[in-house]
This record gives C-alpha cells, structure tokens and sequence, in this order.
C-alpha cells in the first residue's frame, strides 16, 4: 500500500509553514509536562524528526530543532520572568529572561536535529538514532557550564506514576530515551511511500509505551509505605517574595516560622524543616549574641527537638576575604544548654545570575553586577555528601535548584535514609514553575528509592514516598499557609539507578547509536 500524495512535504514546501511547525513541535512536548500532563502531546517528538528530515541541509535541520527547542522551553520556563516582577527595579528585565533561556538551550535541540539530518542511517533504525541523539543532547543540557536539566523529556509523566517509575531503572535521561524513541515510532507511517515494516515499528513504539505503564504498576503493586518513628514537621508559612524587605514584614515573618514550629499537635515532632532562605536576614544576625529573633527560634523548639532550616550565612577565609554560603543547618535543642549547630550543608550547585555572576570580575567591570543588583556572589559548598543528626536517620540535603539534579545521592555505604530539599519557590509566584519542581523533584526519590522532605515557604510542600508520591494529606499548595506533621517513610530497596547512576543510560544510548557504526560487508577473494 502507498500513500498517493506526499502532503508532509507539500506542508513543508513554505518556510513559514515549516517555522510553524517546528514551534508546535516543542510546544506540544511542552504540554505534557505539568501542570499540563496533556500525554498526546508526545506527537510533539515524531514531528519534530520529520521535520529534520525533510530539512534540505544541516543548517535547517538546526534551525528547526532550535525552534522547537525555542517553542518547549517558552512554555516550560516562562516563570523566570516572574522572579524578575518582584523588585520593581529588575521588572524590565522580565522579557529578556523570559525569551534568552528558552533561547540558549534550545541550541541543545537545535544541535540534536542537525546530528540527526547529518548521520542518520536509512531505513527505520533512524527512529533509535534520532531518540539518541536527542537523549545524549539532552543529558549534555544537563551538564554543561553547570547544567540547565529542566523538565528533561523523561520527566514528562508525572513522578510517582507507573511509567515513571522505569527511572528507577535507569534515571529520568534513560526514561527519556524510551519515551521519545517509542513516540518517534509513530512518525515513519506519515512518509510517503509504501508501509511496509512501518506499522511494525509504531506497533513496536505502542508496545514499549504500554511496557512502561504495565511494568511500572507492577513495581508500584508490590510499594508499601513502611513508616519510621520519626516524626517530621515541615513549615510552609505563605511568605510572599515581594513583601519580605520591610521591617514590619520581618518582624511577622519571624512571628509566622516561631508560631508554625511551635503549634501544638498530636505528638512533639522529632524534626522540624524550613525552606531555603527561610527568614530575610542572614544567620549569623539572627544568632548573634543577644539576638531577640535568635531567643525566639529557641524558645519554639524543645529538648531534643531539631531543626532544619535555610539561612544565608557569611564566614571569613583565611585570605581575610568573607564568603557568604547558601546553607541548610540543623540546630538542636540540647535542653537547658539551648541550640547546638548540629550540622551544616553548603549549596554546592549554585544558579548562575541568581547566586554568581559568571565571569564575575568581567561583568563587574562593564555594569553588570549593578544591573542584577547582585553585590556578591555565593561561595560554592563541597560536593553535595549526607550528614548525620542526633536522633534522626541520615539524610542528603538537596538546596533548591539542586533538586533537578540526578546522582547528587550516594548509594552503597555511604547511603543515607531520606532527603530533604528545601527550596525558596516564593520566588515564582503562583506560576507553573513550583508545580514543576515538585515534579522533578520527586523523580530523586524514585531513582534513589529514598523519601523525600519537601519544604518550600509558599508552596508546594510535601512528603513525599521512594516511589515519587506525593503521600496522601501530606501537601499544602501554593497560598496555602500550616504545618505537615508526618512520620518519615522508611527507604526502599537500593535501586539499580541508585548502584549504577547513568551507567544504564549510556549502556542504552549505545546500542541506540549502532546502526551508524558502519559495516563493510566481507568480500570472498
């Protein structure tokens, strides 16, 4: 049977129609991220390796796939723009970061279409090529000049699903390379020319999507929750980003964390977890001898009691110079001694233009730190390691941004029980940026098998299980202003991710790729 029209290229005869279509393209694979979790939206990925292909050079097939690069990270990123509204001062700057991010890493798509239209092979193995190349630019996105690894194509199914669950096999990158080589089967049955081996592939694609969803339900059939005994009480205040910088706000806010942590509940909380940059002063003010603020923080807690919380905090080096950190320190309460600094973990993955300026003394000198309104960069902390509390289980703290990272949690010995993120969210407003942290957030918990503490100051908080749910009761949404009292979820077993981290990814990506190792056909002499 053959098509008798090839209306794909008739489409593509006019730039702008291909313009358009490369758009929608991204725009398409955008909308199945949250909170969105529009799935046919997967259609997005075949088009897109259409559209490489029909490129008539390497350059246009570069061109399109930045496009659509362009299109997916406008719709997934657009919440930048909302930092930028909170100081009237920046609001100018709101249009250029809503429009330069999505503009930058949509070169990473732009680089896979081109490898694409340059390398891949006849015949149908294209499909594996094309899910490679854009899983390897994908994972390069990630990594390079500190990685930029949001909303990766695998973490596209909400986390705690069936289907996300294959990341506990081989991480976020390595789901989404099964998932976009699965949706770009579909693509070769809208080729002109006969079908044959065609509908075998797409077959093959419904068949591996349908793998997914089976194998993951399977997997989550046999999850059950195994409570600890420690009892975690996370503070999510409702603390806008806009209204922090006056006096008479810091006063309230102070009031808001004390009376949070202080509220009685069922049981006295073992744990208790503010977010990333929790109060707007630093901690070595609010803990300075005599502080008032540093009086009441103590008096919320009670032997034995520890907190977790996120503070900016400033120590001098021994070149004399100061250097300013962006922490998480647990405080305990050691009864009639008051609080002891029972631990502190320093931001290791710092974001650039938000806490350094690269290239620092280069933009000094031409303005620019003037124009962020960044007066000095955050000192990076050691590589991210667990700490240990009194009383509690072993935990990695993940800081915000570093949430979105992969394999920042070690496995065998070294492994800790949980993970607290604490994240400063206020920052984006009720936007769909939060919602998108959460997720990706959660995907930690699945590629580890570890739970995961989420505190944010505006939403969204939660407790979170090591299969990527959002555990029942135990979340407050944007706007939402209370406490979570829950008991930690125990880990599960160690996950193949979690022993192997992107071993199994680049194992995969590589058997992907083989259909462009050429072979010489041996000659009988």
């Amino acid at each position: 049977m053959t098509v008798g029209r090839d209306w794909i290229g008739h489409l593509l005869a006019g730039r702008w129609s291909r313009v358009g279509l490369a758009l929608a393209a991204g725009i398409l694979a955008a909308l199945v991220h949250p909170p969105f979790g529009i799935l046919p939206g997967l259609v997005g990925y075949p088009l897109l390796m259409l559209l490489a292909e029909r490129s008539a050079t390497v350059r246009g097939a570069f061109w399109v796939g930045w496009l659509a690069g362009f299109g997916y990270f406008l719709v997934g990123c657009w919440w930048v723009a909302e930092a930028f509204l909170v100081n009237p001062a920046q609001a100018w700057m709101a249009p250029f970061a809503a429009s330069l991010l999505p503009a930058g890493v949509g070169l990473f798509w732009g680089a896979a279409t081109a490898l694409y239209r340059r390398f891949a092979p006849e015949g149908l193995s294209r499909v594996l090529v094309f899910a490679a190349l854009f899983a390897l630019l994908e994972w390069l996105r990630g990594h390079v000049l500190t990685g930029f690894p949001w909303n990766p194509a695998g973490a596209g199914w909400r986390a705690g699903s069936a289907a996300s669950q294959f990341a506990a096999l081989a991480g976020v990158y390595g789901l989404g390379l099964v998932t976009v080589a699965a949706a770009a089967a579909f693509g070769p049955l809208i080729r002109p020319g006969p079908r044959k081996g065609r509908i075998g592939v797409a077959l093959v694609g419904a068949a591996v999507l349908m793998a997914l969803v089976v194998g993951g339900a399977i997997r989550l059939a046999g999850a059950q929750v195994r409570e600890t005994g420690t009892l975690v009480r996370i503070v999510q205040p409702d603390v806008d980003q806009a209204s922090k910088w006056t006096p008479e706000a810091y006063r309230s806010i102070v009031d808001r964390y004390v009376n949070l942590t202080a509220r009685p509940g069922e049981a006295l909380p073992d744990l208790v977890v503010w977010p990333e940059g929790a109060l707007p002063a630093s901690f070595n003010s609010v803990f300075a001898p005599g502080s008032p603020d540093g009086a009441a923080i103590a008096r919320a807690l009670r032997p034995g009691q520890t907190l977790l919380a996120g503070f900016a905090r400033g120590e001098g080096g021994q070149d004399g110079q100061a250097r300013y950190y962006n922490s998480l320190i647990a405080l305990h309460d050691e009864g009639g001694e008051g609080l002891r600094i029972a631990a502190i973990y320093d931001k290791h993955r710092l974001v650039p233009f938000g806490e350094f300026l690269p290239l620092g003394g280069l933009m000094g000198a031409v303005g620019v730190r003037s124009l962020v309104h960044m007066p000095a960069d955050f000192s990076a902390g050691l590589a991210p390691a667990p700490i240990d509390l009194p009383g509690a289980p072993r935990v990695q703290p993940l800081i915000c941004y570093e949430s979105l990272y992969p394999g920042f949690t070690p496995a065998g010995r070294g492994r800790p029980e949980w993970i607290v993120n604490v994240s400063n969210d206020a920052w984006f407003g009720a936007t769909s940026g939060p919602l998108q942290h959460l997720n990706l957030a959660s995907y930690r918990a699945i590629e580890t098998g570890l739970p995961v503490v989420r505190a944010t100051p505006t939403g969204v908080s939660a407790m979170i299980d090591p299969w990527g749910r959002v555990i029942e009761g135990q979340r407050l949404d944007s706007g939402e202003s209370g406490v979570i009292d829950a008991r930690l979820p125990g880990p599960a077993g160690t996950t193949v991710y979690g022993r192997f981290g992107d071993g199994v990814f680049w194992l995969m990506l590589l058997l992907a790729l083989i259909p462009l190792i050429p072979v010489r056909p041996f000659v009988r002499t």
